[in-house]
């Protein structure tokens, strides 16, 4: 990798703040390649291909509209969000191809607890019996990489019951303590956010970025 690469944990982190600091961060001349660990307060977010009628029932959660790519889908404490904002203007990695690089990395951090896992084409993220456990979410703007995936690790499930996640009636979600009940939250120890960054810097070593 030609540039460096920081690896920042922002705790726990308002969606539409967090978007602004985004969309600042990739605008910078001095632009460096960072990823962020973080949660969300309890929300939903519609991506650029939302229908709102996936919302069945928002109750008091709140409701936000994205730049993201994707359909809706819910954020809420214990869940793990990681932002990836990388140039890519000269790597390998097209849209296609980094979607599918992220949902391999989901995959091989699953492998690390004996979570097996898998993907449905066309559906992208990551899943568990057939439950989803991860969704991936991004945009590209000149040449530039923003947003990223969220992994389901302890959290409340029932909001996810409350939409049609990614926009598939009637998808159950899944998280990683239901597999795994002496998992540490990352964002609470400071040794399983080490072991996550050595997962990606396994992850991004692989990719050359401009």
């Amino acid at each position: 990798m030609s540039e460096s690469l920081s690896f920042k944990s922002l705790g726990r982190c308002e969606y539409g703040e967090t978007l602004h600091m985004m969309k600042t961060h990739i605008s910078n001349e001095d632009f460096k390649n960072e990823i962020w660990f973080l949660e969300h307060p309890p929300i939903f977010t519609l991506g650029t291909a939302a229908d709102q009628k996936h919302i069945l029932n928002a109750r008091d959660i709140p409701i936000f509209q994205s730049d993201r790519g994707g359909e809706v889908t819910y954020h809420g404490p214990g869940q793990l969000v990681i932002y990836f904002l990388l140039d890519i203007k000269k790597s390998s990695l097209g849209p296609k191809t980094l979607v599918k690089t992220l949902q391999e990395f989901t995959k091989s951090l699953l492998e690390n607890y004996s979570i097996a896992s898998n993907f449905i084409e066309g559906a992208p993220g990551v899943y568990v019996d057939d439950k989803k456990i991860a969704s991936i979410g991004l945009r590209i703007s000149k040449g530039k990489t923003y947003h990223g995936i969220s992994i389901n690790v302890d959290m409340d499930l029932t909001p996810f019951s409350l939409i049609n996640p990614c926009g598939y009636e009637g998808l159950e979600a899944a998280q990683i303590k239901d597999y795994k009940n002496d998992f540490l939250h990352p964002l609470c120890k400071n040794l399983y956010t080490f072991f996550f960054i050595l997962i990606l810097i396994s992850f991004v070593m692989s990719v050359e970025f401009s």
